[in-house]
């Protein structure tokens, strides 16, 4: 028996061959209820939790000194962290398509041990090395510099777990731009540098600030790779996640919601101007081609 002859008569008509997955309402309501039950739901609940306190009562738990300060470490780190990482993963991405070189399927996997790695266990190693007594730390503190349970540990510890999300946004566009492009720049009189900046760097742009939104968005909630190198001294290297924890400790529920809901308008508002900015590159980038 032939195909055609199994397939409905509308598919038939229509020359078309049957979807491989159910048709758009069956796969529709599973996506949305998914989404309800993982999303959705556990975040109308923080929001209802946060709608028990009184307004005096919300913000007196969100401007708290020590919140304030978790609050700026957390933001601030996270920044820091997802701007070094997007030059530095944009290097490594460059290197690992561009080069040649000994050992590059071991660092090809080396890039993606953060994501592997338990962020405890990254965090015990971070503190281990760069401790006063550690490998590097013993070579750091002797002129000044103290990484460990400081707000510079914070910033390394997000550095380590946000560069792959760099790396793996840029390698693959990297990988299929055409060098084509690069060499009519080159014969049009364009220097390395000008080639770079005005001809690759725009087609990159897109990839660059998706990797930047998925560090910063995962430096922001991070928790288990910071509290053991930050050493978690409020109002000086405590972050967020860790005051919402305590809060959750002493079973002020509705002030740990408090907090949580900042972080959690903060996060959306940076991921959505990020979003913008990435849609109006792309228009840019459509508009110049």
């Amino acid at each position: 028996m032939s195909l055609a002859t199994t397939l409905p008569a509308p598919l038939l008509r229509a020359g078309k061959t049957p979807p491989a997955l159910p048709g758009l309402h069956l796969t529709l309501g599973i996506t949305l209820l998914y989404l309800s039950l993982v999303v959705l739901i556990p975040l109308c609940a923080l929001v209802l939790k946060t709608f028990t306190l009184s307004w005096s009562d919300f913000l007196a738990a969100v401007t708290s000194p020590r919140v304030l300060a978790s609050l700026r470490l957390s933001f601030g780190a996270a920044l820091i962290a997802a701007t070094v990482n997007a030059f530095t993963g944009l290097l490594l991405a460059w290197v690992m398509v561009r080069y040649p070189f000994p050992g590059k399927r071991v660092v090809d996997a080396m890039i993606d041990l953060p994501f592997a790695l338990p962020t405890a266990v990254a965090g015990i190693s971070l503190t281990a090395v760069l401790a006063g007594n550690g490998w590097i730390g013993q070579f750091l503190e002797p002129h000044g510099i103290k990484v460990a349970y400081t707000p510079l540990g914070v910033v390394v510890a997000l550095i380590f777990i946000g560069l792959p999300f760099v790396v793996r946004a840029v390698q693959p566009v990297l990988e299929q731009l055409n060098p084509e492009i690069e060499e009519a720049a080159t014969c049009l009189g364009a220097g390395p540098f000008a080639c770079f900046a005005r001809v690759v760097l725009p087609l990159l742009l897109p990839a660059l600030i998706t990797g930047y939104a998925m560090a910063l968005a995962r430096g922001i909630g991070e928790y288990g790779s910071i509290i053991f190198i930050a050493g978690n001294m409020p109002l000086v290297s405590e972050i967020a996640p860790l005051v919402i924890v305590g809060k959750l400790e002493q079973y002020d529920y509705a002030g740990a919601t408090a907090v949580a809901s900042v972080m959690l308008i903060a996060s959306f508002a940076l991921l959505l101007l990020i979003n913008a900015l990435q849609a109006w590159q792309r228009r840019s980038s459509g508009d110049l081609q």
